[in-house]
């Protein structure tokens, strides 16, 4: 028999947490969240998306009184408002491989679904875009990274045995860095920067002074790109605030790049960071006693020979005129400089052509894709 229960505790929230270590600990392929940003992000004081959100996390337990699965449950009513619909997303999904575990689960989240008066289900999804999202159905041998969900190959047979069906799905690219930057992608860049008055942002600044300087407006062409795709809801003020403050110290400015016009309004923008899949597997999700060690080598010292593409926006009015060829351009000369061999994308939906085609630059394979689910209630 499944017992379910509401995570209430400070413990309840360490169980749920220690769950997806305990399950994937020894996959080569899984990386594991830092426990210190999950209890943030399961914060009301801390996670700005409660101002527009509220959830429910449920532990799943055996008849010995083992934690054999976790689901967060989550309503983003501002993303519901902009898109005319009323769901509940199940996130932070993890079991092992019962169906009378999953299947309790599901019920759980959509039992307070129909308690708060939402009428279908969709998942993996966080409280926002900035979260993980997207159930793992390909590339189960590749090694995930910091943005992304790993999880067992039986997951999907699970949802679909739950009557759900794809809503959505993303891909995942592997990018091998060239030896110089395409001579087509730097002639495009130099084109497009003439013909419409474009520049990049001086380089000769800190990660804190560039952040500081162009990072509102780094988001806010984030929010006008991305606020056509799948579920997007926009970043509010305050999460830009607090996405500032948590990054300024992770990035390194020379992989961030912003294209501006003449009125220096950012109108296009990119980022990466060194691969952090190796430093958080061996950190097990911990920063103390040894995990900072690990991430601040990997971050300031010596970095792997993969960058982890973060994010890539161009406000509408620029889009399709060749403005990402200036920034790409600029992020892969950094990334020879850098001594990077290959760039991982992170997820982008399949549907994404504009973004897809700017990889055709470079020697590259699809290796991955993810789902997101969904069903009524």
């Amino acid at each position: 028999m499944i017992n379910i229960k509401e995570v209430k505790t400070d413990k309840d929230l360490k169980d749920f947490i220690n769950f997806n270590y305990s399950l994937y600990k020894g996959n080569d392929y899984a990386v594991p969240e830092l426990m210190d940003d999950l209890l943030t992000t399961f914060s009301k004081a801390k996670n700005p998306a409660y101002e527009f959100s509220e959830s429910r996390l449920f532990l799943a337990f055996d008849s010995n009184g083992e934690v054999v699965g976790r689901v967060a449950a989550i309503i983003n009513h501002k993303a519901n408002e902009t898109w005319g619909i009323r769901k509940v997303r199940f996130g932070w999904i993890d079991f092992v491989d019962d169906f009378q575990v999953s299947s309790s689960l599901i019920s759980a989240v959509e039992q307070w679904g129909r308690e708060k008066g939402m009428d279908s289900i969709q998942g993996p999804m966080g409280f926002t875009d900035m979260d993980h999202e997207g159930m793992l159905i390909e590339g189960f041998d590749e090694l995930s990274t910091s943005a992304t969900i790993y999880n067992y190959p039986y997951y999907k047979t699970h949802l679909e045995a739950l009557g759900f069906d794809k809503e959505a799905d993303w891909v995942e690219y592997s990018l091998k860095v060239p030896e110089k930057v395409p001579e087509k992608l730097t002639r495009i860049a130099e084109i497009v920067k003439q013909k419409y008055d474009l520049h990049l942002a001086p380089r000769n600044m800190s990660t804190k002074s560039f952040l500081a300087k162009y990072g509102s407006g780094f988001f806010s062409c984030v929010n006008e790109a991305f606020k056509p795709l799948f579920g997007y809801s926009e970043i509010t003020e305050r999460q830009k605030t607090e996405y500032l403050k948590m990054y300024s110290s992770l990035l390194d400015r020379n992989l961030l790049s912003v294209v501006l016009d003449k009125d220096e309004r950012v109108v296009g923008c990119g980022a990466a960071m060194p691969s952090m899949s190796r430093a958080l597997q061996k950190s097990r999700g911990k920063m103390f006693p040894f995990g900072w060690w690990h991430l601040i080598r990997e971050l300031k010292w010596k970095h792997s020979e993969t960058a982890d593409l973060l994010l890539a926006a161009v406000i509408p009015e620029y889009q399709g005129k060749g403005v990402n060829a200036i920034f790409v351009s600029d992020i892969v000369s950094q990334l020879i400089i850098g001594g990077y061999r290959q760039v991982e994308s992170n997820v982008e939906l399949e549907t994404n052509s504009k973004i897809q085609s700017q990889w055709n630059y470079f020697e590259h394979r699809q290796h991955k894709r993810r789902r997101c689910y969904t069903k009524k209630l």
